[in-house]
Protein backbone atom coordinates (compact mmCIF):
# COMPACT_ATOMS: atom_id res chain seq x y z
CA UNK A 1 0.00 0.00 0.00
CA UNK A 2 1.54 3.31 -0.88
CA UNK A 3 1.81 6.32 1.45
CA UNK A 4 -0.43 8.66 -0.38
CA UNK A 5 -3.50 5.92 -0.21
CA UNK A 6 -2.61 5.30 3.33
CA UNK A 7 -2.52 8.65 3.75
CA UNK A 8 -6.08 9.32 1.65
CA UNK A 9 -7.76 6.30 3.91
CA UNK A 10 -6.18 8.07 7.19
CA UNK A 11 -7.73 12.02 6.11
CA UNK A 12 -11.27 10.31 5.65
CA UNK A 13 -13.97 12.08 8.22
CA UNK A 14 -13.60 8.71 10.74
CA UNK A 15 -13.97 10.99 13.70
CA UNK A 16 -17.84 11.57 11.78
CA UNK A 17 -18.44 7.91 11.38
CA UNK A 18 -20.06 6.33 13.83
CA UNK A 19 -18.57 2.48 15.32
CA UNK A 20 -20.39 0.11 13.45
CA UNK A 21 -18.79 -2.99 15.02
CA UNK A 22 -17.05 -4.15 18.00
CA UNK A 23 -15.35 -7.40 19.23
CA UNK A 24 -13.74 -8.82 22.58
CA UNK A 25 -11.30 -11.46 23.37
CA UNK A 26 -9.51 -12.70 25.85
CA UNK A 27 -6.71 -14.84 24.77
CA UNK A 28 -3.12 -15.62 24.46
CA UNK A 29 -2.59 -13.82 27.41
CA UNK A 30 -4.30 -10.78 26.59
CA UNK A 31 -7.51 -8.47 26.35
CA UNK A 32 -8.40 -6.98 22.97
CA UNK A 33 -10.79 -4.76 21.69
CA UNK A 34 -11.79 -4.33 18.33
CA UNK A 35 -14.04 -1.13 17.30
CA UNK A 36 -14.73 -1.22 13.44
CA UNK A 37 -16.15 1.73 11.28
CA UNK A 38 -16.87 1.35 7.62
CA UNK A 39 -17.16 4.42 5.48
CA UNK A 40 -18.13 4.98 1.76
CA UNK A 41 -15.73 6.40 -0.53
CA UNK A 42 -15.77 8.54 -3.62
CA UNK A 43 -14.03 7.16 -6.89
CA UNK A 44 -11.34 9.53 -6.64
CA UNK A 45 -9.55 7.15 -4.33
CA UNK A 46 -6.16 5.69 -5.54
CA UNK A 47 -7.41 2.22 -5.34
CA UNK A 48 -9.52 1.33 -8.11
CA UNK A 49 -12.74 -0.35 -7.37
CA UNK A 50 -12.72 0.46 -3.98
CA UNK A 51 -16.57 1.07 -2.40
CA UNK A 52 -16.43 1.41 1.09
CA UNK A 53 -12.92 2.31 3.50
CA UNK A 54 -12.78 0.36 7.21
CA UNK A 55 -11.04 1.28 9.73
CA UNK A 56 -9.91 -0.58 12.92
CA UNK A 57 -8.92 0.66 15.91
CA UNK A 58 -7.39 -2.48 17.72
CA UNK A 59 -6.68 -2.04 21.81
CA UNK A 60 -4.42 -5.02 22.69
CA UNK A 61 -3.58 -5.17 26.68
CA UNK A 62 -1.33 -7.93 28.08
CA UNK A 63 -2.58 -9.53 30.98
CA UNK A 64 0.63 -9.99 32.64
CA UNK A 65 2.70 -6.56 32.21
CA UNK A 66 -0.74 -4.40 31.97
CA UNK A 67 1.12 -2.64 29.12
CA UNK A 68 -1.77 -1.43 26.15
CA UNK A 69 -0.91 -0.73 22.99
CA UNK A 70 -3.44 0.65 20.31
CA UNK A 71 -3.36 -0.26 16.38
CA UNK A 72 -5.42 1.01 13.45
CA UNK A 73 -5.68 -0.38 10.45
CA UNK A 74 -7.03 0.55 7.12
CA UNK A 75 -8.40 -1.58 3.89
CA UNK A 76 -10.86 -1.07 1.20
CA UNK A 77 -13.23 -3.47 -0.23
CA UNK A 78 -15.37 -3.20 -3.61
CA UNK A 79 -18.12 -5.01 -1.68
CA UNK A 80 -21.07 -2.52 -1.32
CA UNK A 81 -23.32 -2.06 1.82
CA UNK A 82 -25.86 -4.18 0.29
CA UNK A 83 -23.52 -6.78 0.13
CA UNK A 84 -21.99 -7.03 3.23
CA UNK A 85 -22.24 -6.07 6.80
CA UNK A 86 -19.90 -4.32 9.19
CA UNK A 87 -19.74 -7.51 11.23
CA UNK A 88 -19.21 -9.76 7.79
CA UNK A 89 -16.31 -7.22 7.24
CA UNK A 90 -14.74 -7.82 10.61
CA UNK A 91 -14.71 -11.68 10.46
CA UNK A 92 -13.30 -11.32 7.08
CA UNK A 93 -10.57 -9.28 8.25
CA UNK A 94 -9.96 -11.33 10.93
CA UNK A 95 -9.95 -14.36 8.80
CA UNK A 96 -7.58 -12.25 6.62
CA UNK A 97 -4.96 -12.50 9.75
CA UNK A 98 -5.57 -15.89 10.52
CA UNK A 99 -4.26 -16.85 7.04
CA UNK A 100 -1.22 -14.38 7.37
CA UNK A 101 -0.83 -15.91 10.47
CA UNK A 102 -0.78 -19.67 9.36
CA UNK A 103 1.61 -18.78 6.25
CA UNK A 104 3.88 -16.92 8.74
CA UNK A 105 3.95 -20.12 10.77
CA UNK A 106 4.54 -22.30 8.10
CA UNK A 107 7.75 -19.74 6.50
CA UNK A 108 9.77 -20.02 9.74
CA UNK A 109 8.83 -22.90 11.60
CA UNK A 110 9.22 -24.99 8.53
CA UNK A 111 11.65 -22.72 6.20
CA UNK A 112 8.50 -22.85 3.18
CA UNK A 113 9.98 -19.53 1.34
CA UNK A 114 13.44 -21.23 1.99
CA UNK A 115 11.95 -24.75 0.04
CA UNK A 116 13.89 -26.07 -3.02
CA UNK A 117 10.41 -27.49 -3.66
CA UNK A 118 8.98 -25.01 -6.08
CA UNK A 119 7.60 -26.49 -9.56
CA UNK A 120 4.67 -28.27 -10.53
CA UNK A 121 2.35 -29.10 -7.66
CA UNK A 122 4.63 -30.16 -5.07
CA UNK A 123 4.55 -26.84 -3.25
CA UNK A 124 0.83 -27.05 -2.92
CA UNK A 125 0.77 -30.48 -1.94
CA UNK A 126 3.85 -29.94 0.72
CA UNK A 127 1.45 -26.95 2.21
CA UNK A 128 -1.45 -29.35 2.04
CA UNK A 129 0.79 -31.77 4.80
CA UNK A 130 1.94 -28.93 6.84
CA UNK A 131 -1.94 -27.15 7.40
CA UNK A 132 -2.83 -30.39 8.90
CA UNK A 133 0.36 -31.50 11.02
CA UNK A 134 -0.08 -27.70 12.29
CA UNK A 135 -3.41 -28.29 13.38
CA UNK A 136 -3.01 -31.29 14.93
CA UNK A 137 -0.04 -30.15 17.07
CA UNK A 138 -2.13 -26.94 17.82
CA UNK A 139 -4.77 -29.30 18.74
CA UNK A 140 -2.75 -31.38 21.44
CA UNK A 141 -2.77 -28.04 23.13
CA UNK A 142 0.72 -26.35 21.37
CA UNK A 143 0.90 -22.74 21.10
CA UNK A 144 4.69 -22.85 19.89
CA UNK A 145 4.94 -24.86 17.13
CA UNK A 146 8.53 -25.18 16.50
CA UNK A 147 8.69 -26.12 19.70
CA UNK A 148 6.22 -28.97 19.18
CA UNK A 149 8.09 -30.06 15.93
CA UNK A 150 11.91 -30.43 17.55
CA UNK A 151 9.73 -32.54 20.54
CA UNK A 152 7.92 -34.81 18.17
CA UNK A 153 10.89 -34.97 15.52
CA UNK A 154 12.98 -36.49 18.63
CA UNK A 155 9.92 -38.52 20.11
CA UNK A 156 8.62 -40.74 16.78
CA UNK A 157 6.55 -42.31 18.81
CA UNK A 158 4.84 -39.53 20.36
CA UNK A 159 4.45 -38.46 17.11
CA UNK A 160 2.42 -41.53 16.30
CA UNK A 161 0.00 -40.81 19.59
CA UNK A 162 -0.50 -37.06 18.29
CA UNK A 163 -1.91 -39.23 14.84
CA UNK A 164 -3.66 -42.12 16.57
CA UNK A 165 -1.30 -44.74 15.74
CA UNK A 166 1.19 -47.03 17.72
CA UNK A 167 4.13 -48.63 17.07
Amino acid sequence: MSQRFRRQLRQLPWREVPLQHRTRDQRHGRREIRRLKVCTVQPRLLFPHAVQAIEVKRRRTNRRTGKTTIKTIYAVTSLTPDQVTACQLAELIRGHWQVEALHHVRDVTFAEDASSVRTGTAPRAMATLRNPAIGLIRQAGWTNIAAATDHYRSRNDHALQLLDLEI
